[in-house]
């Protein structure tokens, strides 16, 4: 399977570089927002994208994107809606790769079939499943083969030596390794074991291992990558500096949001060049 994760890491590895992912709820505050908000992250530098499709009990994210998943799910935004905004992004850049945060059910609600056809259709490169066990990836695996779509797994500093053989039998694009146990949030708090984690997979699989979960600050950015990890990404805090604009209709959300990420970009880089 090779698409555009395949490229991006490929080409970042070339040039020594890591890779920093940004992630919003799509379709939050707004459609327009939100198509703003992406617009920024990429702009910004942003290696990839990972984009959530708002679920009414997110149990793998924290107070902030709950609060907007289901403010989305409010605003009578739907996943068809969902999809529509995907291509739009597509539009802006064709050749950044595309992530999507979703839950089972809704994967299950179309079917999987459908669910993957719609996904690769939008553009969309990889989808991880928060809720989805790797025993049962072989749900997913045939339609993920199909549409060209790589199934992306949650690995953690509990996951032990048979868990991690059996999600390598599937996984593609990368590996999003939480940095700490528990959920989304900006609060800092890491896991002794991941630098342990991150040597681990390092030995066992060629594929990049992206570091979330309480991944905030330029500072916490530089730490994950001085332990090895090919990336980072940031969710709570985009969406929270989103919500901080809403105050002012907007208005301010480039200036904050496009200042914050262009820090954790520079961070990336400062990182690698030390």
């Amino acid at each position: 399977m090779s698409n555009r994760y395949e490229k991006r890491f490929k080409d970042l590895k070339a040039k020594g570089e890591k890779a920093y992912i940004p992630f919003t709820i799509l379709g939050y505050p707004n459609r327009e927002l939100c198509l703003q908000t992406v617009k920024c992250m990429i702009d910004s530098g942003a290696a990839a994208l990972e984009l959530g499709i708002a679920f009414s009990d997110p149990v793998a994210d924290g107070p902030v994107i709950q609060k907007a998943a289901c403010e989305t799910i409010a605003s009578g935004f739907t996943v068809e809606d969902a999809w529509e905004l995907v291509r739009d992004i597509r539009k802006i850049d064709n050749q950044i790769p595309i992530g999507l945060l979703v839950y089972y059910n809704m994967v299950l609600a179309p079917g999987i079939e459908t669910f993957y056809a719609n996904a690769a259709a939008c553009g969309v490169d990889g989808v991880l499943i928060a809720d989805l066990p790797p025993e049962s990836a072989d749900e997913i695996a045939l339609a993920c083969g199909k549409h060209n779509v790589a199934p992306i797994f949650i690995v953690s500093p509990l996951t032990n030596s048979e868990r991690l053989d059996l999600i390598l039998r599937y996984a593609k694009g990368f590996l999003y390794a939480v940095s700490r146990l528990g959920i989304t949030g900006v609060e800092e708090r890491y896991d002794t074991k991941l630098a342990e984690l991150i040597s681990e997979v390092g030995k066992r699989t060629d594929l990049p291992l992206c570091v979330g979960f309480g991944i905030s600050t330029p500072e916490q950015a530089k730490a994950m990558l001085k332990l090895g990890a090919h990336g980072v990404i940031t969710g709570s805090k985009i969406v929270d500096l989103v919500q901080g604009s809403l105050g002012n209709g907007g208005s301010s959300l480039d200036k904050t949001l496009g200042a914050y990420l262009t820090s954790m970009v520079k961070a990336v880089k400062e990182q690698i060049d030390q």
